[in-house]
């Protein structure tokens, strides 16, 4: 059965999940909400069908596969990755991944914070002061594997190459003193199903973020 992922036509939280679907095979298809333009930035596409299609927490993004409706981007992602042994195979893989899948959400929150803040301009520089910092933690866990967890990759490979290509847009040299950050985020655009759906009119590389957001809202 073909899966149904739904979100805003943007790369956003749904992304990584796109990647995934993609790297493991998955048929879906997708359905992409577009909100209005400035100021009202109108969203009744979406509201106007949120209470209607039968779900215990209704968000963006969803994904439904048969009589299974999923919302929250991390479970959609376990979801997958469970069908595909994904989610860590030793204790500690496991652990790493969930440390890992937490603290990649702190930092997209506090960038999605700051992009959709009203006062993008004044706090960007603070933002980029400490980012050095954030990152260098992010290299420190990698170490020298080969993927988060280990040898073997698993979901939160793919919340961190979305993560670590978005403040590549945002900042270009954020990551030239962290050899194995960049080595990572070649290593995961080289895997040949990331590769080709990269190359395809379906990847969504602009905008990151929705149309009221003060940095990537642009279609480029």
């Amino acid at each position: 059965m073909v899966m149904k992922l739904a979100y805003w036509d943007i790369r956003g939280l749904a992304q990584p999940i796109r990647l995934l679907l993609e790297y493991t095979g998955i048929q879906y298809v997708e359905k992409l909400y577009s909100c209005g333009e400035a100021p009202d930035y109108d969203k009744s596409c979406w509201f106007d069908e949120k209470p209607k299609i039968g779900m215990d927490f209704p968000n963006l993004p969803y994904l439904m596969d048969g009589d299974h409706k999923i919302s929250q981007s991390n479970a959609i992602m376990r979801y997958i990755a469970r069908k595909h042994s994904m989610c860590g195979e030793t204790e500690e893989e496991m652990i790493r991944v969930d440390v890992l899948e937490n603290q990649a959400m702190d930092f997209r929150n506090g960038f999605v914070m700051l992009c959709y803040g009203p006062d993008y301009e004044k706090r960007r520089p603070g933002y980029v002061l400490q980012l050095s910092a954030m990152l260098k933690q992010f290299s420190q866990f990698l170490g020298d594997r080969k993927w988060f967890a280990g040898e073997n990759i698993t979901f939160v490979d793919f919340i961190m190459y979305e993560l670590l290509d978005q403040h590549q847009m945002f900042e270009p040299k954020c990551l030239d003193e962290l050899k194995n950050l960049k080595e990572f985020l070649c290593r995961f655009e080289e895997l040949e199903k990331i590769a080709a759906f990269m190359k395809s009119e379906n990847f969504i590389k602009t905008p990151v973020n929705n149309k009221m957001a003060q940095w990537g809202s642009k279609k480029e």
